[in-house]
């Protein structure tokens, strides 16, 4: 499709908003031989939610990051209110009324919410009044619906309180544009619901708001303009009232998604003996962190077990437990019926474990190795010739090229330091390296985070097909959508105990979401 037979709803600064309130023009920025942003013109309008679009790599975070003044761009303008400025930095942004949530928060958990909004303030006094401060968040707490006690610690509040918190410390330094990173990221559904309902009310009030998402569906529930980028420019914008994932989705890649549908029907029955189990774990961690508390959980071949709940609330340490990266203080850990509570990890992934972890560069990489190096180094077995002195590199080349074939992503340079990849990418990479094993058990947390559409529903398909060919798979995800579309049965944690389980035909969105933050409401 050429950029010339792209729909385009809406151009120029023209619309039922009025004047823009920000405005980009030709808005260029390159890194070395990535040319993220090509030429970019976007307009930011009063009273609008405007969403953002596009794959890894198309230039969305990059365009933000030059608004709200991390970058400056190569080339191009930017306008506030009609009038040219140079946003040098977060605090040029600031002052010109820009304002970003980003998808981990930048609160202090010891502090409470009067002092962490009143360090934001650009006006705060030399010795600041508590109660002048509590009583300017009450007033827009009310305002607005974001029902805040002033007086809480940042730790005890949940995930949707601390956005409250984020959106209330933009809203009482006088910000009016409004970008939203990734802000669904770690929200239960209901949750959800209410940050759409303050952005309704924030848009009722003539904010101007971006919100950049990679879930359509969230796209299509609120926003009233949605811009797809492509490559670094942008690909079309329409109005929401004219917008349908298949046009999305076209825009995004010019081709068709692969289906998601399962690649075959879940089986009710299973094997007597599970492929892993834990029986009543307890752990005791001298670090920071949930503690689990009487864990028994079973996961038996040709089945995909999916475990939602809030980030924090034991997700990490059930993985790590399985894994053997974390010990058992009470309680048994089971592989094939075999007491496996003693063994070392490199012992479990030996025994036919995969693992895709929390955080890729950190715990799935060596960062200064290449996607080769890598690669051989998750089952130096294989690739071991002549007794252990050298390693066959033409093998790993071809076993990286066909596992990224067969998960239909993007080649990447085996050469490359994974130090120097995208999360996206990253992500791809270990996906690629970890299935390319075919493990009989694969433990993924978080699996597509940071993958474009196309590369998230090839995973997706991947782990189905490794279910449906006698292998098991857990799954933690913060995407309540995805674990209900591809778990044969869906656990839930919080305070590091399972709170609930379902199966397929049980599985009610709303009451996950009530036992995910320990609401009394998931019995109402």
């Amino acid at each position: 499709m050429d950029r010339g037979d792209m729909p385009n709803a809406l151009s120029g600064m023209e619309t039922s908003a009025g004047t823009a309130r920000v405005s980009l023009r030709g808005i260029s920025k390159r890194f070395l031989a990535v040319q993220a942003n090509d030429a970019v013109d976007l307009d930011f309008f009063p009273g609008e939610i405007h969403a953002l679009l596009g794959e890894n790599g198309a230039g969305k975070s990059t365009l933000m990051k030059i608004l709200y003044g991390f970058y400056q761009g190569d080339a191009g303008e930017i306008l506030v209110e009609g009038k040219r400025q140079h946003i040098r930095s977060p605090l040029d942004a600031r002052h010109l009324r820009i304002g970003m949530v980003f998808q981990t928060f930048t609160l202090i958990p010891a502090l409470s919410v009067a002092e962490n909004i009143a360090l934001y303030l650009p006006d705060l006094p030399f010795v600041p009044s508590r109660r002048g401060i509590a009583e300017r968040i009450r007033t827009f707490s009310q305002r607005y619906h974001l029902d805040v006690d002033p007086d809480a610690t940042v730790r005890d509040l949940c995930i949707g309180d601390q956005q409250k918190v984020e959106v209330l410390k933009l809203l009482l330094a006088d910000a009016r544009v409004l970008i939203f990173d990734e802000a669904t990221r770690v929200l239960a559904p209901h949750e959800v619901e209410s940050l759409f309902e303050i952005l309704a009310r924030l848009k009722e009030a003539g904010f101007a708001i971006v919100f950049i998402t990679h879930k359509m569906r969230e796209v299509l529930a609120c926003a009233d303009r949605i811009t797809v980028m492509r490559r670094g420019r942008v690909a079309g914008t329409l109005l929401r009232a004219t917008a349908t994932e298949q046009t999305l989705v076209r825009l995004m890649f010019g081709d068709a998604v692969p289906s998601e549908g399962r690649t075959g029907a879940p089986k009710q029955k299973h094997a007597a003996v599970p492929l892993l189990e834990l029986r009543h774990v307890s752990t005791r961690s001298k670090t920071a962190g949930t503690q689990l508390d009487d864990i028994s959980l079973a996961i038996h071949p040709e089945e995909i077990v999916g475990v939602a709940g809030v980030s924090g609330n034991g997700q990490r340490e059930l993985a790590d437990v399985m894994l053997g990266l974390l010990p058992c203080w009470r309680g048994k850990r089971m592989l094939d019926g075999t007491d496996a509570t003693q063994w070392t990890a490199g012992r479990i992934r030996e025994s036919g474990v995969g693992f895709v972890p929390e955080d890729p560069l950190a715990m799935g990489v060596v960062p200064s190795m290449t996607v080769a190096q890598n690669a051989a180094l998750g089952d130096v077995g294989r690739y071991a010739r002549h007794g252990g002195f050298a390693l066959d590199w033409s093998q790993v080349q071809q076993d990286v090229d066909s596992s990224f074939r067969s998960l239909s992503f993007d080649a990447l340079d085996s050469r490359t330091q994974a130090r120097t990849l995208s999360g996206g990418q990253l992500q791809r990479a270990i996906l690629a390296r970890e299935l390319g094993r075919k493990p009989r058990l694969l433990v993924a947390s978080y699996p597509t985070r940071g993958l474009d559409v196309r590369s998230a529903v090839a995973a997706r398909r991947v782990l189905s097909l490794l279910r449906d060919e006698g292998g098991s798979v857990l799954i933690v995800s913060e995407d309540l959508d995805e674990l209900c579309d591809l778990s044969d049965r869906l656990v839930v944690l919080h305070g590091g105990r399972v709170v609930g389980e379902f199966l397929p035909h049980e599985i009610d969105r709303h009451r996950i979401g009530y036992l995910m933050t320990g609401s009394g409401s998931a019995h109402g």
